[in-house]
């Protein structure tokens, strides 16, 4: 299973050469570091490559010895396998075939992963809406305010009890409450396009979360790993 940490930078459009716009996501996907490799032989019982991204403030202050914004054991990983502290960790599963292609304390990028025509999966934290009604949260289209004495309740979500049978609110019925704040997973991306220099993957789509939050990009589950797009990509995406 391939995988990168990425960071959200924004949307754009896309132009094909049959004149066609698309809205794609731009994804800043490295360098990942190489932290950790675990196999099933060993006492994690499994394989999989633990990665980081994203780097730490030091600390500098006159008159005392720079150190790293976080714990001195944490610390002591990172210069074990001789790379800078980073911010964030991500474990990716992947087959034991695969784990000879990973060597610990090496950066990996976007090229090393993908390619132009890949799908991939992206997982993320939703954006946060608070407390919202059913309206938002579920999109029901509200009661009739026109007739049959509605009076301050256009936008509720009406009853929500039964009858003598079962005579109790049913689990899992759609109520009030928390909006988004979770983990959510967009399944078949197509990758448009991969800039190395950069470490940039362009996807077409959007991704979930906001701006400049953090994702995993997997190779996706339901498509081949390579597929030729009909619509080659003439230029560059426009900000």
């Amino acid at each position: 299973m391939k995988g990168l940490i990425a960071k959200k930078i924004g949307m754009t459009q896309f132009f094909a050469q049959d004149g066609r716009v698309y809205p794609v996501t731009v994804l800043e996907a490295g360098p990942n570091a190489v932290i950790q490799k675990k196999t099933a032989e060993g006492k994690d019982g499994y394989n999989a490559v633990k990665l980081g991204f994203g780097s730490v403030h030091k600390h500098e202050k006159e008159g005392t010895e720079p150190r790293w914004r976080m714990t001195k054991p944490m610390v002591g990983v990172f210069q074990k396998v001789g790379v800078d502290p980073v911010k964030v960790l991500r474990e990716f599963r992947v087959k034991p075939t695969e784990l000879d292609a990973f060597e610990v304390g090496t950066q990996i990028g976007p090229g090393d992963m993908f390619m132009a025509g890949n799908y991939v999966d992206v997982s993320g934290t939703t954006k946060g809406r608070g407390f919202t009604g059913v309206m938002k949260r579920h999109n029901f289209h509200g009661a009739r305010s026109e007739s049959h004495g509605t009076h301050e309740n256009f936008r509720h979500a009406g009853s929500i009890g039964s009858s003598a049978d079962p005579a109790r609110v049913l689990p899992g019925l759609r109520m009030p409450g928390q909006h988004g704040n979770c983990r959510s997973t967009v399944m078949s991306l197509h990758v448009i396009e991969i800039d190395a220099e950069k470490n940039l993957i362009i996807v077409k789509g959007g991704v979930p979360g906001p701006n400049g939050g953090i994702v995993e990009v997997r190779q996706s589950a339901k498509r081949p790993k390579a597929f030729k797009s009909p619509n080659m990509i003439a230029e560059a995406p426009t900000t």
